[in-house]
């Protein structure tokens, strides 16, 4: 196709390289600097009133609590709730925006945030920087997030790290799914259905992912 009829995306993507390049640079400098922390995912629509917003505000105070920041996508509902629970309880309280037609409002409880254009570089921070990730009930986001944490972690392209589902009303459902079409039919290991836990209660979630790392810091002590 000649320069001329090529559409403009296509001419201007040289260019956008430097944009992303900017992202990853602004986003390892300030992240690199929040010691050990928790992703958590879960849906911008859930309201204050509901139990899932109480929930996520008592797992952001009680991460805090042990040790971790807290990182969410900066936006309302769930997000909103953690960030509001690791700051109030005095933690940093990391928000990765990014700004969608609609949803997606920055909320007041971060006292680290970051702004960010492209969803895949936001995504790589969600990880690179996350000692755990803890899912709440959300919509594709949030299960776009679970299933890259836990692809990543199957194909051993990152370290493993504890993967909480937090209501069991919510995702009982995917993981007896992932039973019969993924585990019986053997399109997947079996020991691929404990890259995950599910629990009830945001102090549960965090029992787990402070009994995972005591157990991995036992086990690396000890080779």
């Amino acid at each position: 196709m000649p320069q001329s009829a090529m559409p403009d995306f296509t001419r201007e993507d040289p260019w956008r390289v430097f944009r992303i390049m900017a992202e990853f640079v602004d986003s390892f400098e300030s992240l690199s600097r929040i010691g050990a922390a928790v992703s958590v995912f879960g849906s911008a629509r859930t309201r204050r009133d509901e139990a899932m917003y109480r929930k996520a505000e008592q797992l952001g105070r009680l991460l805090v609590e042990n040790g971790y920041a807290v990182i969410t996508g900066g936006g309302p509902g769930i997000m909103e709730a953690a960030n509001k629970g690791a700051a109030e309880a005095g933690g940093i309280s990391v928000g990765l925006n990014i700004q969608l037609p609609s949803e997606q409002k920055p909320n007041p409880y971060m006292n680290r945030s970051l702004e960010f254009h492209y969803f895949f570089t936001r995504k790589v921070c969600f990880v690179k920087y996350a000692s755990a990730f803890v899912m709440f009930p959300g919509g594709f986001g949030t299960l776009d997030e679970f299933y890259e944490a836990i692809t990543l972690i199957q194909t051993r392209r990152i370290d493993r790290f504890p993967v909480v589902m937090i209501g069991r009303r919510y995702w009982q459902g995917l993981m007896e799914w992932m039973q019969e079409a993924l585990v019986k039919p053997k399109r997947i290991s079996p020991e691929d259905m404990k890259i995950f836990a599910c629990v009830e209660t945001p102090r549960k979630a965090v029992e787990h992912i402070v009994n995972w790392h005591a157990a991995r810091k036992h086990s690396a002590a000890k080779s």
